[in-house]
């Protein structure tokens, strides 16, 4: 008899990890800085010029995926329909999701990635 056992995360755990929304507010609550925006998918052209705010340049980013695609920097306040229609349309072509979300654009941003581990009692392990 082969028993096998799965030693992953908990499915609630890769579900705070789905989506990049999802992932930034399960940092937030945990305390961890993030760059201003993203709190929530853009649902119109309209809502996205709110970017305005924020102070330019702002990012368009997908919320699935990644490897750039489905991102678009806006500079100004200028071609805002032809930024959103394209960064929603290459999200849904690479990654069947045009949902997209909007950040403070940060030029030559440094970050650190960590490997993360959880247990079947729903603890959490980062490796550095």
């Amino acid at each position: 008899m082969i028993i096998i056992k799965f030693i992953g995360p908990t499915p609630d755990m890769i579900n705070s990890m789905g989506d990049k929304i999802t992932a930034k507010e399960t940092m937030i609550k945990a305390g961890v800085p993030v760059v201003p925006g993203g709190e929530g998918f853009l649902q119109s052209v309209e809502e996205a010029k709110g970017g305005k705010k924020m102070g330019y340049p702002v990012i368009l980013k997908a919320t699935a995926g990644g490897g750039g695609k489905g991102m678009r920097i806006v500079g100004k306040i200028v071609r805002w329909k032809r930024h959103y229609d394209t960064a929603k349309q290459e999200a849904a072509a690479s990654f069947k999701n045009d949902g997209i979300y909007m950040e403070k654009f940060v030029e030559e941003p440094r970050h650190i990635e960590i490997q993360m581990a959880g247990d079947r009692f729903g603890k959490g392990l980062s490796f550095e």
